[in-house]
């Protein structure tokens, strides 16, 4: 935890000579990252989302890591059942949720053992004394407890007993000891809290929307929130708190975003844009099911969502709306991708609109079902079978979702394609803070429905195939407007026609035709981020590994090295300019969560030596390693 300058709190001082008022130490800090952990039922990713709210409204700039188990409710403390969130916040621009915690809150000893490698030595741990009993120890394999055997002693540990002070502070209430001890979630937000000056109003507000039809429980929780302030406010333990000062963003209204919440906003702002009705048509699957959960409030907004008996259904549900006028959307993640390949296949032939948004997981199979992975770029670029080309796009963050999302509607609506959106679960269930974007600065994305015959021989009939010059889309006829009936289906159609056709040569020109149409789509140029021009390492990335990369060229550059980063968010086609920026390197770097499948593409594409540094541990990569990684392809020691 940097700290630059350090103050008294401000009492007077014959109140402290005489003890009457307790001297606290404010530390003024740039930055700090605090982890949550605890049980999967201990309410950790409620506090740290709590805590993430009173940052975003307090100004600072945040980045935040979510990290729970796949089993709704693993074996009470044990190790797979732990449940984290960090928080990475600061008073300035920040990339990343921060390698590791400096402050640790562990609400019981598997949580403790878990993350206890993460924390340096110095670090701040605050440790729920209730939770360690011999049972739990053993449980996670502890043979001595680690409060009483001094191996704890490079922290700066404080231990409390919030499980019997929460209990304490409700006993008036009536409430048994169980339910009182579900509320020390709440206990421990109050106390971090304090200790990080952030305000109560708002969380004490939520607490009541939350609990709303059950008054008792909101005032019970609100009630162990003061209790863990007051604690901190008058225990001896806490000598020190800090002030992290808001940062000095750009000018703009911010709120605090999700990436699953942005990809569900940007979808709303399409249908608006386009003047389109919504449809998602979907099966709910971890990562992505908070897609379906916001798009269905916003019925209002023309949008109606269909949950499906499977995968299959929900995209065969989202084409046949995409054919009735709508635009069509379907979420899923890897597992479903595999199951609505057919149906994706069936949306290249019939070259309609349509949206996939899949946010990635660890595989294959079930897999990792709640950690992260980059590993669907193969499967969304070839994952079908025959020459089937879709576009990719991938946003960088949280808050790009939502703009990415939109740039995904736009190549869907107008070259008349499925897009594939890969985000992954890193992305969809972190937050930052996002700039809402002034309504008028959004793209016209209205379409022209086709009204009338269009032959060129003068016949009056319709050809659904007859395509634009510019874009090569096809017309988009919505079905019962007279005249333009044509058949559909995944047989091969006729070039213009649209009839059924087994001509080999009329399928070697669509093929190419639906080829073209992909590679002609207009996406912007790369841009590098090189300060000082003279850079003979260039580290590229897609996805969420922005973040990571950011950070870690930070830390290259502060060092006195040279270094260039440059980022993909268009992934098929990809940016015109893209061979040009890549051979002006001596080494292309590509850090990926995958086995090095972009890296794959351009050495197939671009025929260049881009190297692969690759991470498949459900988790994002840290700054710290990868800025270790790119020092050594700066100093020419990256193997091959």
């Amino acid at each position: 935890m940097s700290t630059d300058t350090e103050v008294g709190a401000q009492f007077p001082d014959h109140l402290v000579a005489h003890g009457e008022i307790r001297q606290t130490e404010v530390k003024q800090t740039h930055r700090v990252v605090i982890r949550f952990a605890g049980d999967s039922g201990d309410g950790m990713q409620l506090t740290g989302d709590r805590f993430t709210s009173e940052a975003a409204a307090f100004g600072n700039d945040l980045a935040t890591l979510p990290n729970f188990p796949a089993e709704i409710r693993a074996p009470a403390g044990t190790l797979p059942g732990v449940s984290s969130f960090q928080l990475h916040f600061a008073d300035y621009d920040i990339l990343t949720p921060g390698d590791r915690p400096d402050v640790l809150v562990a609400m019981n000893p598997a949580a403790l053992k878990s993350n206890l490698k993460d924390l340096p030595h110095g670090g701040v741990l605050i440790v729920n004394t209730d939770e360690f009993t011999k049972r739990n120890l053993a449980k996670v394999g502890y043979e001595a407890n680690p409060l009483e055997d001094g191996s704890l002693e490079p922290y700066q540990v404080h231990e409390v007993a919030m499980a019997t002070l929460t209990r304490t502070a409700l006993e008036p209430t009536g409430m048994s000891k169980k339910d009182a001890e579900r509320a020390k979630n709440m206990f421990a937000l109050g106390l971090l809290s304090w200790m990080y000056h952030r305000g109560t109003e708002s969380t004490e507000e939520f607490l009541r929307e939350k609990f709303a039809k059950k008054p008792e429980l909101a005032e019970a929780n609100i009630l162990a929130f003061r209790t863990g302030w007051n604690y901190g406010e008058t225990t001896e333990s806490f000598a020190v708190t800090y002030e992290v000062a808001p940062a000095a963003l750009p000018t703009g209204t911010y709120r605090q975003i999700t990436g699953n919440l942005a990809l569900a906003y940007g979808v709303v702002a399409a249908g608006q844009l386009s003047k389109l009705p919504v449809f998602l048509g979907t099966y709910p699957i971890t990562p992505a099911s908070d897609v379906l959960h916001e798009l269905s409030k916003h019925k209002g907004m023309g949008v109606t969502t269909f949950q499906a008996e499977d995968e299959i259904a929900g995209i065969g549900a989202a084409l046949g709306a995409s054919f009735g006028g709508a635009l069509g959307v379907t979420s899923t993640s890897g597992p479903g991708v595999a199951l609505k390949s057919e149906t994706i296949g069936l949306a290249v032939a019939l070259e309609l609109p349509l949206l996939i948004l899949d946010v990635q997981r660890g595989g294959p199979s079930t897999g990792l079902p709640t950690k992260t992975e980059q590993a669907d770029l193969l499967q969304a670029m070839f994952g079908r079978n025959g020459e089937a080309p879709v576009p990719i796009i991938a946003p960088a963050s949280p808050s790009e979702c939502f703009d990415a999302a939109i740039q995904a509607a736009r190549i869907a609506l107008t070259y008349r394609t499925p897009v594939f959106l890969l985000s992954d679960g890193s992305i969809a269930n972190g937050s930052e803070p996002w700039n809402v974007p002034d309504v008028s600065s959004l793209p016209d994305l209205s379409v022209e429905f086709a009204t009338e015959a269009n032959a060129p021989d003068g016949s009056g009939e319709f050809w659904p195939y007859l395509r634009d010059a510019d874009t090569l889309a096809r017309p988009w006829a919505v079905p019962g407007t007279p005249g333009l009936e044509h058949r559909i289906g995944g047989l091969e159609k006729a070039d213009g026609r649209g009839s059924i056709s087994y001509d080999p040569d009329n399928h070697d020109r669509m093929v190419r035709l639906r080829q073209a149409k992909i590679d002609g789509i207009e996406v912007p140029d790369i841009t590098v981020d090189d300060p000082d021009g003279d850079a003979e390492v260039l580290v590229l990335g897609w996805g969420s590994t922005f973040g990571p990369i950011g950070a870690a060229c930070r830390r290259v550059r502060n060092a006195g090295l040279s270094i260039a980063q440059a980022h993909l968010r268009n992934l098929n086609p990809l940016p015109d300019n893209l061979g040009e920026v890549l051979g002006r390197y001596r080494r292309v770097v590509v850090p990926e969560m995958n086995l090095g499948q972009l890296a794959m593409l351009l050495r197939a594409k671009y025929l260049v030596d881009a190297r692969s540094y690759t991470k498949v541990a459900g988790l994002p990569f840290g700054a710290e390693e990868l800025a270790g990684v790119l020092t050594d392809a700066v100093k020419g020691d990256l193997p091959a």
